[in-house]
Order: structure tokens, then C-alpha cells, then sequence
């Protein structure tokens, strides 16, 4: 057994405390003989510390496309040729999306839009949208609006938006080759308003972006600083007409080592399986890593890409006995 994974199991199966940079490094090196070890491994620390319980979650787009800013991996930047354009979604409409969420079993539906950040008309559309939703549908709403001003969290708090996404989409070092109309601190600066006004903290991103195997560990300790409610993973997907277009795939072990090291670096928190997991895993692997560390899950479709049909990880859920449970971090 290698020695990363002797200490992990002390560490952080035995005492809650994540690996630090150097741990995760180690573990997203490990030789593929002991891929499966790592993975059993990060499955008792989930098991231990979260339970087995798997938060599903639906997302739709309330504002598509448009967006100013140059995200290199986004085929809804205004800026590239992608053939995505900008639409808004109706209140009507987005009681119908929730409502067909929560039929799937899902216990959280998440409102996003393309932009920089909430204007005047956008944060009138959540309000009512919102308003609507609660009247309506039983289930959680979170959000994902880019980045936010003091008053639109404060507004958001009122509405009853219970967890808001900003992903740091990659670590610090290599954020400026990935977006160059805003900065990774700009981000961070919407993620700390967030926690302090009582909203949970999602917060992840997106690996395959051409960052170096030490740049996923340095993002995974600098998520781990940030200490968020949940860390959604998304593998690039490679989305013509980006600058990202011609990426290769994550490699489905690539992928795997990574759900194991991100547990082992945050053992409480909830990881959730988001976009790319399709074309980089497919269903045995997508089985393998809700066996590797993974408890929540976004079933359906994503924002401009299509997911695995609900039906399909539901019943997966139920072959491995893990019942479908709104999640908080054990922090």
C-alpha cells in the first residue's frame, strides 16, 4: 500500500482531517494498480463523514448565452463563435423546469444565468421566479448569477435562495489562461459575501482546461481554504467554437484519481458529479465514482450539453443502496 494512502487512512478516515496540497498531489500520481485502492479508500472517508445519502439536483437556464466575459471552456460567452445564443426562459416555464425536477426525486433545483453579474431585470426574474417556485414546488432553489454586489446576496438571502454557485473553475496560478475579463479574486470576493450572509457555499470547476496534475492539487487545497458547502466537478466537455474546442477528454482514470484526491482533501464536504462526467466516464465509471467518494449528483440535462437521462442515475442510486437526501456538509 503506498504511504499516501497509509496516512490518508489515519489522517482522514480516522480523523476528519484533509490531505494537504502535497497529500493530493500524491494521490493524483498514484499508479493505476492502485487506483482501486484509492477509490475504496475515498468511498469510507464519504461513508464515514457525509453517510450514504446522495443529494440529487436539477439545474436550468434562465438567461442562455450573451454573456461579455471570455471563460475560454464556455460556449456562452458573446465573444466566441459558438452557436449558442441568448435566450431568457419565462416565469411559467421555470415553475415547470422545478416542477419537473422534483419529480425526478430531486431536492434541489438551481437557477443559473450567463452574465458577469445580476442586473435590474435579471434579479426582478428571480424574484418572481423564486416567489413562484416555493409557492408551488417543494424544493430547494439555489442559484448561480456570476458575481454578486453586497445587496443582490442581501436580496437573495430574502428570497430564500439556500445555496449560491460561483466555481473558481481552476486554481489560482492558472485562472488567467482560462478567463481574462475578470479576475480569480473577483470570485473569491463573491464567495466570501456568501458565506457571511448565511447562504451555503458552492463552489468547484472544471479540470481538463489544460492545467498541469500540480495545478489540480494546488485548486483542490485552495478549495479546501474556501471550505465550501458543496465542490461540483465538471470535466471538460469540449464545446465548438471556444478557444477550449479542440481540448482533449479528461481521461476516465485521470478523472477517478481526481473524485478519490478531492475527497481526501475535503472528506465533509458534499462533491458533486456535474458536466463532462458523460463523455469522460460513461456508465461504468460514472458507477465508479459514486463508489470513490461522489454523494450528489445533477441529473438530466446541463446548461448547454446533455447529462445522462434521470431515470438512468436514479436507478443506479438504488442499486448501490444509496438513498436520494438534501445534503449540508458536515462542517
Amino acid at each position: 500500500m503506498p504511504e499516501i494512502l497509509d496516512q490518508a487512512r489515519a489522517q482522514v478516515l480516522g480523523s476528519g482531517v484533509g490531505l494537504d496540497e502535497a497529500g493530493v498531489l500524491a494521490v493524483l500520481t498514484l499508479p493505476d494498480e492502485h487506483l482501486p485502492a484509492a477509490l475504496q479508500l475515498a468511498h469510507e472517508v464519504r461513508m464515514r463523514w457525509c453517510g450514504p445519502e446522495v443529494e440529487v439536483e436539477g439545474i436550468v437556464s434562465l438567461k442562455t448565452g450573451g454573456c461579455p466575459e471570455d471563460c475560454h471552456f464556455c460556449s456562452q460567452s458573446g465573444l466566441f463563435t459558438s452557436p449558442v445564443r441568448s435566450v431568457w426562459l419565462d416565469i411559467p416555464s421555470l415553475v415547470e423546469a422545478a416542477k419537473q425536477t422534483a419529480k425526478t426525486g430531486a431536492t434541489e433545483f438551481c437557477i443559473v444565468a450567463a452574465v458577469r453579474g445580476p442586473d435590474a431585470r435579471l434579479m426582478k426574474q428571480m424574484r418572481e421566479g423564486v416567489a413562484a417556485i416555493r409557492a408551488e414546488v417543494d424544493i430547494q432553489v439555489a442559484a448561480s448569477l456570476g458575481m454578486l454586489t453586497q445587496e443582490q446576496v442581501d436580496e437573495l438571502v430574502e428570497m430564500g435562495v439556500h445555496r449560491y454557485n460561483h466555481n473558481l473553475e481552476t486554481c489560482r496560478s492558472y485562472f488567467p489562461n482560462v478567463v481574462t475579463t475578470h479576475s480569480w479574486e473577483e470570485r473569491w470576493e463573491t464567495l466570501r459575501m456568501v458565506r457571511e450572509s448565511g447562504m451555503e457555499v458552492c463552489c468547484g470547476g472544471i479540470l481538463g482546461l489544460g492545467e498541469t496534475v500540480e495545478q489540480r492539487a494546488e485548486f483542490a487545497a485552495q478549495l479546501a481554504e474556501l471550505d465550501p458547502h458543496e465542490v461540483p466537478l465538471n470535466f471538460l466537455n469540449p464545446r465548438p467554437g471556444t478557444p477550449l474546442g479542440d481540448r482533449p477528454v479528461v481521461e476516465g482514470k485521470d478523472a477517478l484519481r481526481a473524485i478519490a484526491a478531492f475527497r481526501l482533501a475535503m472528506p465533509r464536504t458534499i462533491l458533486r458529479y456535474a458536466g463532462g462526467r458523460e463523455i469522460t466516464l460513461g456508465d461504468l465509471g460514472t458507477r465508479d465514482g459514486l463508489l470513490g467518494g461522489i454523494n450528489a449528483v445533477i441529473v438530466g440535462n446541463y446548461l448547454t450539453t446533455l447529462g445522462r437521462p434521470a431515470t438512468d442515475d436514479l436507478k443506479l442510486l438504488d442499486e448501490l443502496k444509496m438513498p436520494v437526501k438534501a445534503l449540508s456538509a458536515t462542517l
